[in-house]
């Protein structure tokens, strides 16, 4: 077995493993498993997205098909498709990394939001009487407060943190998938 100590390739040398399989796979399943996590907080959690909420999941619905489309490439031995898929990926979460801090700054006010930042659920039923009484449990989700921290303190991070946090991790490991020079499995 030949063994080299120039970058990563004497891991894969050692082990046998397609570090950038690993990277592709880890950024897909960790995209897709953050935006079924938010419509789930969304859909059974009750938690109303806000209107900056809503924006920081344009980048999953790009970026997913993406980091599959370079899971895929690396599955079929397209490894120069791979590891652009994997830089594409990677700038796609830079975005949403940029997203998730903006308005994880917004809700700390250490900079103003939009004005129009609020999204409010429509009532669901067509009794006059009942309809009165949704109207005053109506919640209006608003861009500068935070509906959730974790860990549940003063300091804790709200969905946009988290998600700023995530989508670091998504554009390190793209990035470290994409300039891994091993050989394929």
């Amino acid at each position: 077995m030949q063994t080299t100590t120039t970058g990563n390739a004497h891991l894969s040398a050692a082990s046998g493993v397609n570090w950038r399989l690993v990277a592709a796979a880890l950024v897909f399943v960790g995209g897709l498993a953050t935006i079924a996590g938010a419509w789930g907080f969304e859909l059974i959690g009750e938690y109303m997205p806000c209107k900056l909420c809503l924006e920081e999941r344009i980048p999953y619905y790009v970026g997913v098909p993406i980091a599959f489309g370079a899971l895929v490439a690396v599955m079929v031995g397209a490894d120069r498709t791979a590891r652009i898929l994997l830089v594409a990926t990677a700038a796609v979460f830079l975005w949403s990394l940029y997203l998730g801090v903006r308005h994880a700054g917004i809700e700390w006010n250490w900079w103003t939001g939009p004005d129009d930042c609020g999204a409010v659920s429509a009532p669901s039923t067509r009794d006059a009487g009942g309809l009165l009484g949704q109207l005053q449990e109506i919640h209006i989700a608003r861009c500068t407060e935070a509906s959730w921290r974790f860990p549940n303190t003063g300091w804790g991070l709200s969905f946009a943190g988290w998600n700023a946090v995530i989508s670091a991790g998504i554009v390190a490991v793209a990035l470290a998938g994409a300039a891994w020079r091993g050989k394929r499995a």
